[in-house]
């Protein structure tokens, strides 16, 4: 064998990529001198394509399949090349290997909170998060737009670009979309297949088309999740006065079954506020009661019965002087002295449950 036939050899026959990552883009093949000669063999496999560039240009794009390089298969490298006829000699090119599986669980995220115009709360702020896939569906696209002059890029050097361009889109998407804070939750899948949508169009010139955009979470501000739970808790609460009325009862009966000075004058203030409630909310039926009192007191009876009436009148001042005694607590007979002596039967095991919340609602229905 000659020195002409030995170089003849040593020139790249076999042409293929065998991709052991599992995050390459691009690889370009290591061609000696860029030397190919006319006949070798150019595999291709599913999921990947094959890009010729030659002086700079892109030349001819080869799917998936076994190839022999020829002019015949090599058009457009033969007209940039000139070639009218088959070739002999080597000829120089760069190849290009792009993979065009899916790249699938790239993480997007707001940096920075979105601000929002919502007609429940106004503006709110908003931060979100969620995945896509993506995948080269125009090898030349991707060479031109990403590639330049790189022999191997992977996943990491495009995802940040696409993850600005996610979360741009989003902000648009969630803007033109005029959902209310409080029903995002529901219209994730919507959200997401209109910001797929709307992202689709800005990559369409670079190669790159995005899959499975899918919205994970939007949160709201913590002093807006806060009010809400606040909000939620006055909802099952439902009818504020009624539930006032049931926590001062539940004070007096407390209070009463404590010993000490402490105890009666919790059960008193309780009982002073829960007596003011009940007056407010009967003031309308005692004015009834008392103007028809009233009427009847001076249109019947003779002229001299009328006028002694009156007299009677200094007799029941001392009346409310009593009041502020009884309610005290200092006597025996007070409410909260029958109560805490109905806590401390129950506590001797003398009268039931049942029986000491009868006792109770007798004794607070006497104090009205």
């Amino acid at each position: 064998m000659g020195l002409f036939d030995w170089a003849k050899n040593q020139f790249i026959e076999i042409i293929e990529w065998v991709d052991d990552s599992r995050d390459t883009l691009l690889y370009r093949f290591p061609v000696y001198r860029k030397e190919i000669k006319q006949g070798a063999k150019l595999t291709v496999r599913e999921g990947q394509v094959a890009v010729f560039i030659t002086e700079g240009q892109m030349a001819d794009v080869f799917q998936p399949g076994l190839y022999t390089l020829t002019t015949r298969n090599l058009p457009v490298l033969a007209t940039l090349k000139g070639w009218k006829y088959g070739f002999e000699s080597p000829f120089k090119s760069e190849i290009y290997f792009v993979n065009t599986r899916m790249f699938a669980n790239l993480k997007w995220g707001t940096p920075n909170p979105v601000m929002l115009r919502d007609d429940d709360f106004g503006v709110l702020r908003l931060r979100a998060f969620g995945s896509y896939a993506m995948r080269v569906v125009d090898a030349g696209a991707f060479i031109k737009q990403h590639s330049g002059t790189a022999g191997v890029m992977d996943t990491e050097a495009i995802n940040g670009h696409l993850r600005n361009l996610v979360v741009s889109g989003f902000a648009d998407a969630l803007g033109e979309s005029k959902i209310p804070a409080l029903d995002l939750a529901a219209k994730y899948d919507e959200l997401s297949f209109a910001l797929q949508t709307k992202l689709n169009e800005r990559f369409k010139d670079q190669g790159v088309a995005l899959e499975n955009v899918a919205i994970e979470n939007i949160s709201l501000p913590p002093e807006v999740e806060k009010a809400l739970d606040t909000r939620s808790k006055m909802a099952v609460i439902g009818d504020m006065n009624r539930y006032t009325q049931y926590q001062a009862a539940n004070s007096i009966e407390t209070a009463a079954a404590n010993q000490g000075m402490g105890g009666a004058a919790m059960g008193m203030g309780a009982g002073f506020a829960f007596g003011g409630m009940m007056t407010n909310q009967m003031s309308g039926a005692f004015a009834g009661r008392m103007g028809q009192t009233g009427a009847d007191r001076f249109s019947s009876g003779t002229p001299q019965q009328q006028a002694a009436q009156p007299q009677a009148q200094p007799q029941a001042a001392p009346v409310p002087a009593a009041a502020p005694a009884a309610a005290s607590g200092g006597g025996a007979d007070s409410p909260e002295a029958k109560l805490a002596k109905v806590q401390k039967l129950r506590e001797a095991g003398l009268i039931t449950d049942e029986e000491a919340a009868a006792h109770r609602a007798k004794i607070l229905e006497a104090m009205f």
